[in-house]
């Protein structure tokens, strides 16, 4: 990978050191030609780059602050993973999430080795199939199951491993687990009235709920809601499987129209050009006191485009509020998860002071995903102008870190994973632009 001289590293800090709340000026005329050799002429790219693929060499836990392996957290960062890994180590990862799927089709958040398992947690999971691992879920979140199918089809794309697919793990192929995987979600966690996925009240795509008792696990003061992130999630997911599964194309494209169509009619604000924060199918035990619905949930409305529910033009319009919300905010990226944030106190611990943690901090690991997004769907400019801030705090902290506090400050792990997945691929996708237009 290329290495930068440290007189020209020095001078890409000193220009980066602000951290700036603010996209950069254009530094080009509107033309593909010069938007393209802008972007490969910028060795900032290049530095956060080589920092990531190196960050990726030291394993699959999220980072340095989670000794465990995640599987939402593996899924933004496999593909990149398996450019400075053996795949055979990558697919071994992937096979202990199925060694650890429970009987009824569910699968875990993550797992540990046993002989690192060194602190009181009285919610593990029993593994038969894999008696070497702790398994762990936060049951608040409905993602799991999605990011497993997500990050195979990334594998086998990337690899060209389709006989994993057929490959048996504890008496059932790759496939069938899959398939039982979605089987578990459509019966556990659909909601009849609406046919959208539930799950906790969390700030969008978080792991945390409003119950103070016990933040990360639905139990009898949890309130039920639907949201866009795991239902988009659901969506992507079943787009792989049509990938994964083309025997079974039919059903899994039928699964995937239905939930994308609910999710325009029951979760889409028409009128606001957003997404509304949940639907509350048993009522809204929570007793709120402020107006949900003017709350914006970046993280969702990015992985919504991911699973194409949005328009090109609807696109452009949530981008640019989702800009204005970062202007308001004074929060440094797009990577601003929620705002307006939710009220002091609403949620426990971080999340009880606004711009913390998932309530309204501001999180690289799915603002660069929306930068994905938006090179994906022609906005290349944009993406370019808006990767910027999320791309100097890299530099300027010589880290990839969970998230960032008002004054960009760095927060929560360090090393973190998922950052430098997204942003790996990210700048992969700007260059591989750019050379296009170049040639």
């Amino acid at each position: 990978m290329k290495r930068l001289s440290l007189s020209l590293l020095s001078a890409v800090v000193i220009l980066a050191g602000s951290c700036s709340t603010r996209p950069k000026a254009q530094a080009w005329n509107d033309s593909d030609k010069e938007l393209a050799h802008a972007i490969l002429s910028d060795h900032t790219l290049d530095v956060v780059d080589s920092m990531g693929h190196k960050l990726l060499l030291r394993g699959y836990n999220a980072g340095d602050g989670y000794i465990q392996t995640w599987i939402r957290d593996f899924n933004t960062f496999i593909e990149t993973i398996l450019e400075v890994v053996e795949p055979a180590d990558v697919k071994k990862a992937l096979t202990t999430f199925f060694r650890m799927q429970q009987e009824n089709g569910e699968i875990l958040d993550g797992f540990v080795p046993r002989e690192e398992f060194k602190w009181d947690d009285p919610d593990t999971y029993e593994l038969p199939n894999a008696p070497d691992m702790v398994g762990f879920k936060n049951t608040v979140e409905t993602d799991q199951e999605t990011s497993l199918i997500q990050a195979v089809r990334k594998y086998v794309e990337k690899t060209g491993d389709r006989a994993f697919l057929e490959e048996e793990v504890a008496g059932k192929t790759v496939l069938r687990r899959l398939s039982e995987a979605v089987e578990y979600l459509m019966k556990e966690k659909l909601d009849p009235d609406h046919n959208l996925l539930t799950g906790a009240l969390t700030a969008d795509w978080g792991d945390v709920e409003d119950d103070p008792v016990n933040c990360v696990d639905i139990g009898p003061e949890s309130t039920v809601t639907i949201d866009v992130y795991d239902n988009a999630m659901m969506v992507i997911a079943l787009r792989d499987m049509t990938y994964l599964d083309p025997t079974g194309h039919k059903k899994w494209d039928s699964m995937r129209r239905m939930f994308a169509d609910n999710i325009r009619r029951d979760l889409w604000d028409k009128k606001n050009q957003k997404f509304i924060p949940h639907l509350y199918p048993q009522g809204n035990k929570s007793a709120m006191d402020f107006d949900e619905s003017r709350i914006y949930y970046h993280g969702g409305t990015a992985i919504a485009i991911e699973a194409d529910i949005l328009s090109k033009e609807e696109i452009r319009k949530v981008n640019e509020d989702m800009l204005r919300n970062v202007k308001e905010s004074g929060m440094p990226s797009i990577g601003l998860t929620v705002y307006p944030t939710y009220p002091p106190g609403f949620f426990p611990g971080w999340m009880a002071s606004p711009f913390n943690y998932q309530n309204g901090g501001d999180w690289t690991w799915f603002g660069g995903r929306m930068i994905q997004q938006l090179v994906r769907n022609g906005f290349v400019a944009e993406a370019y102008q808006e990767i910027r801030p999320m791309i100097d705090r890299v530099i300027v902290n010589g880290d990839f870190y969970e998230w960032y506090a008002p004054g960009c400050v760095p927060s929560g792990s360090s090393s973190f994973k998922g950052s430098a997945g997204v942003l790996c691929k990210a700048i992969d996708m700007l260059k591989d632009w750019a050379k296009e237009i170049d040639n």
